[in-house]
């Protein structure tokens, strides 16, 4: 299992490039901006929020805290990317 500090670093990694995408898509001129912007705005509170959960881990439940966080990331992530993708 990885530490928090490297949990930390992936989690903006993963959500830098989704907004990295997110850029890139803007300048097309035939996208949805209003889609675009709502997503951006996902992506900063997904951030936010899962940066939060891990500086506050429930001691006893550390595995299954992990284990949560990891699918409901991904689960999250991968819908934020379909969203990128049909815009």
């Amino acid at each position: 299992m990885a530490n928090k500090k490297q949990l930390k670093k992936s989690v903006k990694h993963i959500t830098t490039s989704l907004l990295t995408d997110c850029m890139v898509l803007s300048y097309c001129n035939d996208t949805n901006k209003e889609e675009l912007e709502q997503i951006i705005t996902e992506i900063l509170a997904l951030h936010n929020d899962y940066v939060a959960r891990l500086s506050h881990v429930e001691p006893g439940q550390v595995k299954q805290f992990f284990r949560q966080f990891k699918t409901t990331f991904t689960e999250k992530v991968n819908a934020l990317n379909e969203r990128i993708l049909k815009v």
